[in-house]
């Protein structure tokens, strides 16, 4: 497979990776702003949480623009002329200003005391939110030649990655809200035990036959394998997961192990899923 391709260096670079994993818990942690209007157990998480996920989607954004040739090229995203709506890197820079311009003015209408306008805004925000790791798998799922991006399963896997980043994140903006905190805590299994099915079904669809087992050789067994496997897929997940089952994981304060490993998981996965299909075909 790697002798029929036209891919032959590294075109997305860790950063993106970097990228990926700000705007996962800025994307989880809105979503849980939204819930707080649903489920009076967020309430206290709602304002914390709207901020950060606005400071992480801005820090995110500026990610993007240091990785331009030319920075400045940005302001062609909200340019219509410049937009080709056959590309799917449009529809993505207009999501992530899209998601901007709501996320100001929930945050704007959370300050003032609007609460009808704020809960609207937080459920349009929150529809933005879910089309941004969505387009994130979407864009890799294009790629025809990357057999290990080439799949179904890369937007649903990104959305999942973060919820359970977005709760882990939350729970240390919880302090010692029990109630909270165990809420959080059925997000990051359900999450967790989500992003752990769609990693296996990946393994089992690429690494096991068929042209995609050359492309997977890096995220299993090459320098990304410790990445992947180790870090992503048994201390991030697995582990976070047998932690939270164990007697001391049903309680608030047993929560910031298991969160803290997810984070890391999920630098790990993201570095991995991103960097092993593309480093492999550098060899041809």
């Amino acid at each position: 497979m790697g002798d029929y391709v036209w891919f032959h260096d590294v075109s997305w670079h860790a950063s993106y990776a970097i990228y990926f994993f700000i705007i996962g818990i800025s994307v989880g942690l809105f979503f849980f702003s939204f819930l707080s209007w649903h489920k009076a157990v967020f309430e206290p998480l709602r304002e914390k949480a709207a901020y950060a996920s606005f400071i992480l989607l801005a820090l995110g954004g500026l990610l993007l623009i240091a990785d331009l040739s030319q920075p400045f090229r940005f302001l062609y995203v909200l340019n219509p002329a410049y937009l080709n709506f056959r590309s799917p890197l449009a529809w993505g820079a207009l999501n992530i200003v899209s998601f901007s311009a709501v996320s100001i003015a929930y945050l704007y209408m959370i300050r003032k005391g609007d609460a009808d306008n704020a809960k609207k805004l937080a459920a349009v925000g929150a529809l933005l939110a879910l089309g941004l790791p969505v387009y994130t798998g979407f864009d890799m799922t294009v790629h025809q030649s990357r057999p290990v991006w080439n799949t179904p399963l890369m937007p649903p896997l990104f959305v999942a990655m973060a919820v359970v980043s977005g709760a882990a994140a939350a729970s240390f903006l919880a302090a010692r809200d029990e109630a909270m905190l165990m809420m959080l805590r059925r997000y990051m299994l359900w999450s967790a035990g989500a992003v752990g099915v769609m990693l296996v079904s990946l393994l089992g669809t690429t690494a096991y036959g068929g042209s995609a087992q050359e492309l997977a050789y890096e995220i299993l067994t090459g320098t990304m394998g410790k990445l992947f496997v180790g870090l992503g897929m048994v201390a991030g997940t697995a582990l976070p997961i047998g932690l939270m089952l164990a007697p001391a994981g049903r309680k608030g304060s047993g929560l910031m192990i298991p969160a803290l490993l997810i984070l890391l998981g999920g630098i790990g996965l993201r570095i991995s899923l991103l960097m092993g299909p593309q480093i492999v075909q550098t060899l041809y």
